[in-house]
C-alpha cells in the first residue's frame, strides 16, 4: 500500500471532520450544526439538506459513489447497507446524484435478522438509523482507490425505539454522567464548564499470524481460536518478544494501518510487540467516547483488512493459543469538561484537592455497588480463557489506587482529614552519564481490573474483539449515580464544606473494602478477597444474571439508558451468543478431529504397524521396542481421542435439544464445555508423537514463530 507518509499532510483526509464543514458549509448553518452537536438538541431538516448536500459533493470527489448508515448492531461487529448516490433516471435516461437531509439523517436498515432478544418478533422487520452528528463521517476507500464509500455514524432503534444497537445505549449514558457532572461542578462553583464528557482511550491487542498456514487451520477459520495444539519448547519464558525489535514484515504491516488510521482520523499513536510470540499492540490518542467506540472498530476492521493485504491473518479472539498470553483491551476513562477541565486530575497536593476526593470517592462507591456489573460489561466468550489465568486482571473487581491515594484516604478514614501526600521524590540511577528526574508518586499495578493512572481509570477486563461501548455505558452510568447521590445529600446541606468533608470520608469508609494495591494474580487475594464480600464471578454465564436484577433494572431506568426490556433483552442475546460460540467450537472439534486426526493417526500408526513387520521380516534379532512402544502410546491415545470424541459429539446434541436461553447456556458450560477440553487432552498428546509431516494442520511453533 502507497502513499503519502507525512502524517500532517494525510491525517483525516478521509473524515468530513469540524475542518471540512467549516470550509464547506455557510456559516449560519455550520454554527447551528455546531450548537447542536453541543447541546444535544434535534437537528433542523433545512440544516440537514445543506448538509448533507455539502457532504456527497465531498465524498464525489473522494470517489465515492454510495453511502451507508454504520451502525452496531448487538452481535458484536458493525453493520453496513450501501445506497448509490442517485435518483430516478429523467425523460432522457440520465440520472442526477442526490443526497437529502432525510437519508443523512435517518436510515431503514431491516430489523429482524439482528439479535433483539425478543425485543422484536421475525416478521417486524423495520429499524431505525439515526445520525450521531457527534461522531464524523468519512469515506473508506480500497487499497488502490478505486472504490470508496461514505460512512455516516448512527445509532440503531426498533421501530417503538427500543436500542438494538451499542449507540444508543452510550449516548444515552454520556448525557447522564453530564448531567450529574455538571449538577457536581455547580455546587463547587463552577459556572464556565458547560459540558462533561468521557474520554476514552483504547489500547488494543492483536496476533499475527501467516496467512497460509491460517488456512490450513480449520479451528482458526470457524472459531478464531486453536481448539486444538500442543505448546512449542519456546513460548514466551524468556520475556524477549515483548518491547522486542519489531521484525520488518510486521513494521511493514503496522505502517500500513498507521497510514490508513491516519487518513480515517483515528490517532494510532503507539505500537509495540506485546508478551507472548507473535502478538502486538496498537494505542490511540483520547477522543470522546463514542468517538472512541467508533475508533476502535474501525481499528479492528483496519489491522484485519491491512494484514489480509501483506498475506497475514489478524487474529483478535481473546485467547487464540491455549498456554501462552491471551488478548485484551485496556479502556482508559477519565472525565472531562468542554474548557479542559480534567475531574480526575489530583493535582500537586490531592489531600486539598476536596473536588476530586469527592469524584474520587463516589467511584469507588460506584464500582463497589455495581462490581457484578462491571464484570458482566466485560463478559466474552473468549475472555472466560484469560480473566483470573495470571496473565490478565483476575475475575475480582477492585480498584488500584497506588500509595499516593491510598494514604490520603487511609488518612480521612482514620482522623476525619487529610493533611499531608506523600511525594514523587526523585530518581537516582547512580549513574553520573544519566540525568536524575521526578519520579511519579506511586508505581503501577498491572494485576488489577480497575486501576488509577495518574488522572484517568484503567479497566483492564475487556476482550480484544468485544466493543468497549458496553463497559463505558456502565462506567458512565454508575458514576452518574454516584455523583447524583452525592449531589441530592450535598444540594440540601446547610453547611456545604462540613457536609462534602463528612460525604467524602463516609464513603471513603463505607467502600474502602474495593481497593486493593497488592498482588490480584495471588491465591491470597482471592481469599481476602471473599472474606471482603467481593464478588468472584468466574465466567461470561456466571455474570448475564446481573442484567436482570432489580437493583441494575432502577440504575438503568432512572438515568433514561435502558428499560427494563432492553436490559431483559440483552440478557437473552447473552446467553444466545454463550451458547452459539460454544456450539461452533464443539461441532468443529468434532468435524476436525473425525475427518483429520483420527485419520492421521492411523496413517501413522499403520506406518508404524508396516515398519515393525517389515524389520522383522528383515531382521528377527533387530530391537524394534521403541516402534512397538510408539505403537502402543499412540493406538492408546487414539481410542482416548475415540471415546472423548463420542461424548462430545452425545453432550452436543444434547445441548442443541435442550430448552434455549439460560437454561442451554448453563448445560453447555457444565457439560460442553469439559467434554472439550476432555478430547483436547489426548489429541495435544498425540501432536508430540506423530510424525510432522503427517499432522493434519500447522503446529503452534509455526503460526507463533514462521511469522
Amino acid at each position: 500500500m502507497e502513499g503519502k507518509t507525512n502524517i500532517s499532510e494525510i491525517f483525516g483526509e478521509n473524515v468530513f471532520n469540524d475542518t471540512v464543514m467549516q470550509e464547506r458549509l455557510p456559516k449560519k448553518i455550520y454554527k447551528e450544526l455546531k450548537q447542536t452537536i453541543r447541546e444535544g438538541k434535534e437537528l433542523d431538516l433545512a440544516v440537514a439538506d445543506v448538509v448533507a448536500h455539502e457532504m456527497k459533493e465531498w465524498a464525489l470527489e473522494q470517489g465515492a459513489t454510495h453511502y451507508s448508515h454504520w451502525f452496531q448492531p448487538l452481535t458484536g461487529a458493525t453493520a453496513e447497507k450501501h445506497d448509490a448516490f442517485l435518483s430516478a433516471p429523467k425523460a432522457d435516461g440520465k440520472v442526477l446524484m442526490e443526497f437529502s437531509g432525510k437519508e443523512l439523517v435517518k436510515g431503514e436498515p431491516d430489523a429482524s435478522s439482528f439479535p433483539s432478544g425478543g425485543l422484536r418478533a421475525t416478521f417486524e422487520a423495520r429499524g431505525y438509523t439515526a445520525w450521531d452528528c457527534t461522531s464524523p463521517a468519512f469515506v473508506k476507500k480500497d487499497e488502490d482507490g478505486s472504490r470508496a464509500i461514505l460512512y455516516i455514524p448512527t445509532a440503531f432503534c426498533s421501530y417503538k425505539g427500543e436500542a438494538l444497537d451499542q449507540k444508543t445505549p452510550l449516548l444515552r449514558s454520556m448525557e447522564a454522567i453530564n448531567k450529574q457532572s455538571l449538577r457536581l461542578l455547580r455546587l463547587f462553583g463552577n459556572t464556565t464548564s458547560n459540558r462533561v464528557t468521557p474520554s476514552v482511550g483504547v489500547e488494543q491487542e492483536y496476533f499475527l499470524v501467516d496467512r497460509e498456514k491460517y488456512l490450513k487451520r480449520k479451528d482458526l477459520i470457524f472459531t478464531g481460536r486453536t481448539l486444538f495444539g500442543a505448546m512449542p519448547p519456546k513460548g514466551q519464558e524468556l520475556d524477549d518478544h515483548y518491547f522486542g525489535v519489531i521484525r520488518e514484515r510486521i513494521a511493514d504491516f503496522m505502517e500500513d494501518v498507521n497510514k490508513e488510521l491516519w487518513k480515517l482520523g483515528v490517532s494510532a499513536k503507539t505500537q509495540h510487540n506485546e508478551v507472548a510470540p507473535g502478538q502486538h499492540e496498537l494505542a490511540p490518542i483520547y477522543a470522546e467516547c463514542n468517538v472512541a467506540v467508533d475508533h476502535n472498530q474501525l481499528i479492528m476492521e483496519t489491522l484485519k483488512k491491512v494484514a489480509y493485504l501483506h498475506g497475514l491473518q489478524c487474529l483478535l479472539h481473546e485467547k487464540p493459543f491455549a498456554g501462552v498470553n491471551g488478548s485484551g483491551k485496556h479502556n482508559n476513562w477519565s472525565l472531562t469538561t468542554d474548557d479542559g477541565i480534567n475531574l480526575l486530575d489530583p493535582g500537586k497536593t490531592p489531600h486539598e484537592n476536596i473536588q476530586f476526593l469527592l469524584v474520587l470517592t463516589c467511584i469507588l462507591k460506584a464500582v463497589d455497588e455495581h462490581a457484578a456489573l462491571l464484570r458482566e460489561s466485560a463478559s466474552d466468550v473468549g475472555n472466560d480463557h484469560r480473566l483470573g489465568a495470571n496473565e490478565a486482571p483476575p475475575a475480582i473487581i477492585s480498584v488500584y489506587l497506588g500509595d499516593q491515594l491510598e494514604d490520603v484516604l487511609s488518612q480521612l478514614i482514620s482522623t476525619g482529614e487529610a493533611t499531608h501526600s506523600i511525594k514523587g521524590g526523585h530518581l537516582h540511577t547512580g549513574v553520573r552519564t544519566l540525568p536524575d528526574f521526578a519520579k511519579d508518586a506511586t508505581d503501577r499495578n498491572r494485576t488489577s481490573p480497575f486501576a488509577f493512572t495518574g488522572n484517568k481509570f484503567e479497566f483492564r477486563m475487556v476482550g480484544s474483539r468485544d466493543s468497549v461501548a458496553e463497559p463505558n455505558v456502565v462506567l458512565n452510568t454508575i458514576a452518574a449515580e454516584a455523583f447524583s447521590d452525592a449531589c441530592d445529600v450535598l444540594e440540601k446541606a446547610d453547611d456545604f464544606d462540613m457536609a462534602v468533608h463528612d460525604l467524602i470520608k463516609q464513603y471513603a469508609s463505607e467502600h474502602q473494602r474495593i481497593v486493593f494495591n497488592g498482588n490480584g494474580y495471588s491465591d491470597e487475594w482471592v481469599e481476602e478477597a471473599e472474606r471482603r464480600g467481593l464478588p468472584n464471578i468466574k465466567t461470561m454465564v456466571d455474570s448475564i444474571p446481573v442484567l436482570s436484577e432489580e437493583k441494575t433494572v432502577q440504575l438503568f431506568e432512572k438515568f433514561g439508558v435502558f428499560t427494563r426490556a432492553e436490559l431483559e433483552s440483552r440478557a437473552e442475546i447473552q446467553y444466545e451468543a454463550y451458547s452459539k460460540a460454544i456450539n461452533i467450537e464443539a461441532r468443529s472439534m468434532i468435524d476436525i478431529a473425525s475427518k483429520h486426526i483420527i485419520p492421521s493417526v492411523l496413517q501413522y500408526t499403520t506406518a508404524l504397524a508396516t515398519s515393525i513387520n517389515q524389520i522383522r521380516s528383515a531382521c528377527a534379532e533387530a530391537n524394534i521396542s521403541v516402534q512397538i512402544e510408539l505403537l502402543k502410546d499412540c493406538s492408546s491415545l487414539l481410542a482416548a481421542t475415540k471415546a472423548a470424541l463420542k461424548a462430545l459429539t452425545e453432550v452436543t446434541e444434547k445441548a442443541a435439544a435442550t430448552t434455549e436461553g439460560r437454561e442451554r447456556a448453563v448445560y453447555i458450560l457444565e457439560n460442553v464445555v469439559p467434554a472439550m477440553a476432555a478430547l483436547r487432552q489426548p489429541v495435544d498428546k498425540l501432536e508430540m508423537l506423530v510424525a510432522k509431516d503427517m499432522w493434519p494442520m500447522p503446529s503452534y511453533g509455526d503460526l507463533l514463530f514462521e511469522v
